[in-house]
């Protein structure tokens, strides 16, 4: 029935205009999850990473950085909608800060460096981006290729799933592990080598702490690695998050995601103590060391497959169960021979993922630079104040900007602020220190 399975979502893949690189990388999951594989990596087969080089003790190049600027991309993972907060187009294209969008803030940095910027869009965000780019920065040199997709699979049969109540429901994004296969599937790969590009910086396009950093970039390029990843000492908000470790079997350097732990080695997985280092997704690539290694496995890298059990509807959980195959695109970390990890500072990581953090970077606990570098104020570290809104009033985006109808309150003096039932904000709140309200 496999085989017949297999069949079935190659044709259903390239009936939608799936390419043919992408779905050989599909077929290729699709016979591990057939085998059985799981994804995981017990604790038993992996070590703890002991102390890694750091950003801040690298040297100032000679030239500001300015030779290593011209062989770099930016490249932003910008396929999100936002859908924990409700929202239905662009995640980037929400306004963050001083009446700009994620987007504005992106262009611009790479517009003050001089390099191109690469848009990693979904189907389902594409128009939208472009459309906002025709229409704010006709000029700037950016770039598209679209993140490829995948049928959800029949937990039952291994089949595609069927939904006709809404069949982009029968879809399902492979995971940003995909940008590998769609630079080289949409031809972006090829155009940026022609063009003398060899390193990208590549990021999710909602974290702002998230600049190309020229210093970086010389010591990248200087260093001949094919692979770095910028990791963050983690901390207690960070014990669900994926971690760095080493494979006891070969050495090499791995990234193990929550997805990928044993139930029974969870607590191994959350202990900061032990696995110090948390991946950021920031990620630097040596684009001919790409090139080179996707012609040698076919174009399928290999990533280690994460089996995500879901139901096909997942607002209906009495609908079909499905597996979706993903994959993380830091995990080529172990694919490419010589990849190293660095230190960075947390101000290089400051993702948006809830309206919890949405407030905090909208408000003056961040600050707009001349060079528009999105940084804390007055010394602040990202992880050093604690949102957290009531759910049931501020999860989704209408009913948060509903509550705030004068903006953000003050949250520059603030270590934990946490909101209890509905309330709603008026003009000039600031908030110090722990505050905890809860409305009648």
């Amino acid at each position: 029935m496999s085989e017949e399975g297999l069949r079935a979502a190659s044709e259903k893949m390239r009936a939608d205009g799936v390419a043919d690189a992408a779905i050989d990388v599909f077929a290729h999951y699709y016979r591990e999850l057939e085998a059985g594989a799981t994804g995981m990596l017990p604790e038993a087969d992996i070590e703890p990473v002991a102390d890694l080089p750091r950003a801040d003790d690298l040297p100032d190049p000679p030239d500001g950085g300015k030779e290593a600027l011209g062989r770099t991309v930016m490249i932003k993972l910008n396929g999100g909608l936002g859908t924990s907060m409700g929202m239905t187009r662009a995640k980037s294209l929400l306004e963050v800060k001083d009446g700009l969008t994620f987007l504005d803030i992106v262009v611009r940095q790479t517009q003050q460096l001089g390099v191109p910027l690469a848009l990693m869009n979904s189907f389902a965000t594409s128009e939208d981006t472009k459309r906002f780019l025709r229409e704010r920065y006709p000029d700037a040199d950016v770039r598209e290729f679209l993140q490829n997709k995948e049928p959800k699979l029949l937990v039952d049969d291994l089949v595609p799933a069927e939904w006709p109540a809404d069949p982009e429901l029968e879809w399902a994004p492979p995971g940003h592990g995909d940008i590998y296969v769609a630079l080289q599937a949409s031809g972006m790969l090829r155009s940026l080598l022609d063009d003398g590009y060899e390193a990208a910086f590549v990021s999710n396009s909602d974290n702002l702490g998230a600049v190309l950093d020229p210093k970086l970039a010389a010591a990248f390029l200087d260093s001949r690695a094919p692979f770095l990843m910028e990791v963050v000492p983690r901390t207690k908000a960070d014990r669900k998050g994926g971690h760095l470790a080493r494979r006891r079997e070969d050495g090499r350097l791995v990234l193990r995601e929550t997805a990928q732990t044993p139930e029974e080695d969870r607590e191994a997985l959350q202990d900061v103590g032990r696995h110090r280092y948390g991946n950021t997704n920031n990620l630097w690539v040596n684009l001919v060391a790409l090139d080179r290694v996707l012609g040698e496995r076919s174009g399928v890298l290999g990533l280690p497959v994460i089996v995500n059990r879901k139901t096909v509807d997942p607002s209906d959980e009495s609908s079909p169960e499905v597996f979706q195959l993903e994959t993380a695109m830091g995990a080529a970390i172990e694919v490419f021979d010589g990849a190293e990890a660095i230190e960075v500072s947390r101000t290089r990581f400051a993702p948006v993922k809830t309206t919890n953090d949405l407030l905090v970077l909208r408000s003056d606990f961040y600050t707009l630079t001349e060079d528009v570098h999105v940084v804390p104020a007055d010394g602040r570290e990202p992880g050093s104040i604690f949102v957290d809104l009531d759910p049931d009033h501020y999860k989704l985006l209408r009913d948060f900007d509903a509550r705030f109808p004068a903006g953000p309150p003050s949250l520059v003096r603030a270590s934990r602020f946490v909101v209890r039932g509905d309330v709603t904000f008026g003009p000039d709140v600031a908030v110090e220190g722990e505050t905890e309200l809860e409305s009648g």
